[in-house]
């Protein structure tokens, strides 16, 4: 470091999320400000107005390298000589608050009295932009920020969040980004808590937004400034999930949907837009409704159009598209979704992706899953059979792709979708859709059929050989006098689904499926290579019993008794 970088020096107060070099972290200096108003004077020119009247004859000096040192001396004897730093206690904390609302009252009042003088203001500003760049030391302790509530310096904050200067803002987000930093909201829960009610009761989310809405991206202090409010959402969702529904509605949801379908180049904001996106429809309805309403599942359709053909750029942007798939999953759990979703030409796009054989593919195979399952896929299971999706799901069925592995899919996740899709198309097809289905299973002698059976010999061993660890378990444990309790048994269910339990019953869920459908052949066929491996009728009852317990998470018991009544139909007739 030379002189200059050790005078103009600021620690790095460090995003939520690191930033790439196009939006590194604030506080470099920066022209491009431009055409910007005297009147939203930045605390940047306003440091540099201070330094160019006291400061000439010190940058003539650096120049000379040979009083480069006695500048370094001057500089270290002036850190030996600094008192220590006041510890940060109740009375010091108390003191810097004062001091900030008699700042801020004062650049207020002066903005009012000369708001076409920017030089009567000017040192005001720079004393407030001073003052919160203290307050970042509060963020320390935790368990006192129930003083910035009861000295009201959280309301004082926000309201600075619309003052004229964008820099002003920018500081107060700073700090709210460093005294939300989820490590330390979790080292006092109690302060924290106060913090978070003080916050959402001053609307918080609704005047970030409006200040994001006025920044400039272009201007690096201010795209970093985008990339802080978002750590603040960030920080406060994960702490209190509750409050995505608000969010969404006081302007996030629309901020965000506009962000990303912005023709901007891809960069750390628009991923982290994608990620806060998701975070909000994470087991939501409400935010799933307002985004399809929002006309949301077009933006996420155009947006991963781009991936059809091409694979992501980076590792980020690679991230950014399975944020968005992600988030059109999430909203294809409600009905509403699936819709739209269909009219929006969704099923077309995935079905594209299918065939492109690019990085999207193991994404598009989830959403066409989530889009199908269940009664109210329907209609978009027959629209998938209307467009020739069904030459496109049986080659992912007769075999597993290789490139799975590169996308970070594995083989399990890859075939549980493929059977899922087509267990829920002979769940929902009728008439001539139904039949073509059905006419897939007989083409070239049977052989997905063939495919269907080996698949679950592989399954029915997995997860057979994880029973007997269980079992094997279970007994130690009885043997030690340990109580099993329910959610020990919970555990043990969730490895077996591990092993590939869910797998092997929407495979049995097919082989009754087609056993039923009124071809000879097929039931034969089934029963043939059941007898020829030695497999028994007996354990896929067993399976598909085991199927109907866990049936309808979430639905109507009218839906899930018909459901049950329906399948052990199919079963008994096997």
């Amino acid at each position: 470091m030379d002189v200059g970088e050790l005078l103009n020096y600021q620690p790095d107060r460090g995003a939520k999320r690191p930033r790439d070099e196009n939006g590194g972290a604030a506080g470099e200096e920066d022209n491009s400000r431009g055409g910007k108003q005297m009147k939203g004077l930045a605390a940047r020119e306003l440091a540099r107005y201070r330094e160019a009247e006291g400061g000439a004859d010190m940058r003539e000096t650096e120049e000379l390298t040979g009083d480069r040192k006695i500048i370094l001396d001057k500089l270290m004897d002036q850190d030996e000589e600094e008192p220590e730093a006041e510890p940060v206690d109740e009375s010091s904390v108390k003191k810097m608050i004062l001091t900030f609302e008699k700042r801020s009252y004062k650049n207020q009042e002066l903005r009012i009295k000369f708001p076409d003088s920017p030089e009567k203001f000017m040192e005001s500003e720079l004393d407030l932009n001073d003052i919160i760049q203290e307050m970042h030391v509060i963020a320390t302790m935790p368990d006192l920020y129930h003083l910035l509530v009861e000295l009201n310096a959280v309301h004082s904050l926000l309201g600075l969040l619309g003052h004229e200067n964008t820099d002003v803002a920018i500081a107060v987000v700073d700090l709210l980004q460093e005294l939300t930093d989820i490590d330390t909201l979790h080292e006092s829960e109690e302060g924290a808590e106060v913090l978070i009610d003080a916050l959402l009761e001053g609307q918080v989310v609704a005047l970030l937004v409006q200040n994001m809405e006025r920044l400039d991206e272009q201007v690096k202090e201010e795209a970093d400034g985008i990339h802080n409010t978002l750590a603040i959402i960030e920080n406060m969702a994960e702490f209190r999930p509750g409050l995505c529904t608000e969010a969404a509605q006081q302007g996030l949801m629309q901020w965000l949907l506009k962000r990303i379908k912005a023709k901007m180049p891809f960069d750390a904001n628009k991923l982290y837009c994608s990620e806060i996106l998701a975070i909000l429809l994470q087991n939501n309805d409400t935010t799933r409704e307002l985004l399809g309403e929002m006309d949301g599942i077009d933006v996420l359709l155009q947006q991963l159009s781009v991936f059809k053909r091409h694979n992501p750029n980076t590792a980020e942007e690679q991230e950014m598209m399975e944020n968005l798939f992600d988030a059109l999953c999430s909203c294809l759990m409600l009905s509403s979704n699936r819709d739209r979703f269909l009219k929006g030409e969704g099923l077309q796009l995935m079905n594209l992706m299918l065939r492109e054989k690019k990085m999207s593919r193991t994404s598009a195979l989830k959403v066409l899953d989530h889009a199908m399952i269940g009664p109210e896929g329907a209609d978009n299971c027959h629209k998938f059979v209307d467009i020739l999706g069904l030459r496109t799901i049986f080659p992912l069925f007769m075999k597993t792709p290789k490139k799975m592995k590169k996308t970070g899919a594995s083989e399990k996740e890859h075939e549980e979708h493929v059977c899922s899709i087509i267990a829920s198309m002979l769940r929902n097809l009728k008439s001539q859709q139904r039949t073509r289905l059905q006419n897939k299973f007989m083409e070239n002698d049977c052989e997905k059929v063939d495919r269907l059976m080996e698949m679950y010999f592989k399954y029915l061993e997995a997860v057979q050989q994880a029973d007997k660890r269980i079992e094997g378990e279970k007994h130690e444990m009885v043997r030690r006098g340990e109580i099993l309790d329910d959610s020990m048994e919970d555990e043990f269910y969730l490895r077996r689904l591990d092993a590939g339990l869910f797998v092997l019953q929407l495979l049995c869920y097919i082989m009754v499926e087609i056993s039923n459908s009124g071809i000879s052949q097929l039931h034969q066929r089934v029963h043939q290579i059941l007898n020829v491996r030695g497999g028994s009728v007996k354990i896929v009852r067993h399976i598909m019993r085991e199927y109907v317990e866990s049936i309808g998470d979430g639905k109507t018991e009218e839906f899930k008794e018909a459901e049950r009544k329906r399948i052990m139909e199919l079963v008994d007739n096997f």
